[in-house]
């Protein structure tokens, strides 16, 4: 994978030196058969007890280097593997956050959890496992087989035979193997969307007495997660055993032969056992690689799911980004015929040619029925999509020749989806500000009518929050909400139906407060409630994608049907009740 040549090229000397130690550690591994072998035909054979001593001691001089070398090579391949991890999914989660909303409408939000976990762990446990045994292998198993043929020539004649058997075992192991893991990873991303799917809507959940469904669509992944686990390893399985057959049959083969040798004084007994212990610590080899071969080809399948997020371009290229501020009238926004389609939505837009100016100082009201495209039309000013046709300009400038961190920096956004981070008050309206002062906070709070619940808790702003705000009820979210983007003090204010949740009282206290902090200020109002942008200097009223009126309210109620019909379906109902009294 060629993102991984970055961390091949940083993590190479340390790599190497641990290779290095585990040559040493192979080199006395093969040692210890010979020097044996000569213990028993030199020493014990002759009745030398010096001998014995001798190459006893050497061989416990050659054990002492060989797990002096295993235990640096250990430091050394954990060090690296661990570090390699740590960076790689540190490298794929800033890689994440830097992908345009229409680049992370790709993936699944479960697979880009399980890509930054599970699939970084098995490309980690490979390189570990790289340098603890696929290096020493080969060289364990080459070193064996050259030391085996120098005993003796006939004998190797198994070796031949068995080697190149076990060779096609572990082809067929990796080149059945990949797909199957393949599958397992995708299982393994179902169970993480299910269990997030659930964790988000607890609540609805057990409101609707769900629980038996969700445990029902659990088990479901679960139980397929398990299958496919099953019936891979079930498939790797057969490999092993193969291998460790073939490779007996050899020892058994050298047994015989080599019993036929000592009768014949062709060949002492020494030799025999140095000669078997070569064919295990072939075996011992062929095992090694066939594991890390299984390794593999799980690391394999994982570093493609890595490398499918990490190979993805920017929507937003740098090399089109404006670095100098532009010079036009700041918080001006301008919509030039403007169509916008979603990826993958059969190319139907739902935004078209849509053309508006927002001068510094407005407050535009927007209105429309749900997935008219009033959201979609405010995700075009801080570039979380590119307009498919049409231009999209804030201070006179193409936003698509913007820095969009420049960019985002002078516009503040309530989302119509409330997300408040674990922490305190006051960690979340530093999101808006990290310098923020006290007195800003404060400020902002009071102004989103959040001051009076905030200072009602004992620990006032130093309240925790819980995972996304469970603590809270939803108007109260959302008024922390608008503080935050409120600390920002921003050039353009965007409040997408951000008080949908806060009664009618309340909400007339945060736009009052809002029309003497908002002076000089683009503020986008987006609502569902007509109460909400009555107001306004300027209303759009959206209708499929397209501009259905704009106007004062006064001038809508006059010429355009859509609005008219929003009036009537809202107030009309409200003013039933009191009419029939």
């Amino acid at each position: 994978m060629s993102f991984l040549q970055k961390y091949i090229r940083k993590y190479g000397k340390l790599f190497s030196l641990s290779v290095l130690f585990l040559t040493l550690e192979a080199f006395c591994d093969l040692l210890q058969p010979t020097i044996m072998s000569k213990v028993i035909d030199d020493g014990v054979a002759t009745g030398s007890m010096n001998k014995v001593f001798y190459l006893g001691g050497m061989m416990l001089l050659i054990t002492g280097v060989g797990a002096l070398s295993a235990s640096i090579r250990n430091v050394v391949s954990s060090h690296v593997s661990q570090r390699f991890g740590a960076e790689l999914r540190s490298d794929l989660f800033r890689k994440i956050q830097s992908l345009s909303f229409e680049h992370m409408d790709r993936f699944d939000r479960a697979s880009l959890v399980t890509r930054l976990t599970n699939d970084v762990t098995q490309v980690q446990n490979f390189m570990n496992g790289l340098m603890r045994f696929f290096v020493k292998a080969p060289l364990l198993g080459i070193g064996s087989l050259i030391m085996a043929l120098r005993l003796d020539i006939h004998l190797s004649v198994i070796l031949v035979v068995v080697v190149p058997i076990v060779a096609v075992l572990i082809v067929l192991n990796m080149k059945i193997g990949f797909p199957f893991f393949i599958r397992v990873q995708r299982a393994l991303d179902r169970v993480n969307g299910v269990m997030r799917e659930y964790l988000s809507g607890v609540r609805v959940v057990k409101a609707f007495n769900r629980f038996d469904y969700e445990v029902g669509k659990f088990k479901s992944a679960n139980d397929e997660l398990a299958e496919r686990s099953v019936t891979s390893m079930r498939v790797m399985s057969v490999f092993g055993p193969g291998i460790s057959l073939v490779v007996n049959f050899g020892i058994i083969a050298v047994l015989w032969l080599g019993g036929l040798r000592v009768d014949n004084n062709q060949m002492q007994v020494g030799s025999i056992i140095a000669f078997i212990n070569y064919m295990t610590q072939i075996l011992f080899s062929l095992m090694m690689i066939s594991n890390v071969f299984n390794m593999f080809v799980r690391a394999k399948a994982s570093a493609g799911r890595i490398g499918e997020v990490m190979v993805v371009e920017s929507g937003m290229p740098a090399e089109d980004a404006e670095v100098s501020p532009c010079e036009g009238e700041r918080g001006r926004i301008d919509f030039e015929h403007v169509s916008f389609a979603y990826a993958g939505s059969s190319g139907d837009p739902v935004i078209r040619d849509f053309t508006l100016t927002c001068l510094p100082g407005q407050t535009i009201g927007i209105i429309g029925s749900t997935g008219s495209g009033k959201t979609s039309l405010v995700h075009l000013i801080p570039r979380f999509y590119d307009a498919t046709s049409g231009t999209v300009k804030v201070n006179g400038e193409d936003v698509r020749r913007m820095d969009p961190q420049k960019l985002r920096e002078s516009i503040a956004i309530v989302p119509q989806k409330m997300m408040l981070f674990t922490g305190t008050v006051e960690d979340n309206l530093r999101w808006g500000k990290e310098d923020a002062a006290d007195e800003e906070l404060v400020q902002a709070a009071r102004i989103a009518e959040a001051h009076e619940f905030i200072t009602a808790s004992p620990e006032g702003y130093n309240s925790r929050i819980g995972q996304g705000g469970v603590n809270f009820s939803g108007g109260q979210k959302q008024r922390l909400s608008i503080a935050r983007a409120l600390v920002r003090q921003p050039e353009i204010l965007i409040l997408d139906d951000c008080t949908s949740a806060v009664d009618v009282a309340t909400e007339g206290r945060i736009k009052q407060a809002l029309r003497t902090y908002a002076k000089g200020l683009t503020c986008i109002l987006i609502a569902q409630r007509i109460t909400s942008v009555m107001d306004a200097d300027r209303i759009v009223v959206m209708d499929r994608g397209e501009v259905a009126g704009s106007g004062t309210h006064e001038e809508l109620m006059q010429h355009c049907r859509v609005y008219q019909e929003i009036y009537k379906s809202q107030m009309g109902k409200e003013m039933q009740p009191n009419a029939a009294e």
